[in-house]
């Protein structure tokens, strides 16, 4: 792992998301989902929209880079808000 300049807020982001991919298959061990239709054009199962939401919070957070200097912590915020709507309402 010396190939990779580990920093400790890259180590919680990954910690983070493998943790959720944990809780997300006992969930579903658990209590299986429904696919349903929401706010988006498509039937969805809860993983699917646990997927959009992460790859919605890495678009928000590469077009908040490239287009303000603006702390990093605000375009988290607002993926956390976006991730937290699409899981309810997706």
């Amino acid at each position: 792992m010396s190939w990779m300049a580990w920093t400790l807020p890259t180590a919680i982001f990954f910690a983070a998301v493998a943790l959720s991919l944990v809780v997300m298959t006992v969930w579903e061990r658990v209590s299986p989902s429904v696919a349903r239709r929401g706010v988006l054009p498509m039937v969805t199962t809860r993983g699917d929209r646990f997927f959009i939401a992460l790859l919605t919070a890495a678009f928000l957070h590469v077009l908040w880079l490239a287009f303000t200097d603006a702390p990093v912590v605000i375009a988290s915020v607002l993926a956390l808000v976006a991730g937290i709507a699409l899981m309810r309402w997706g």
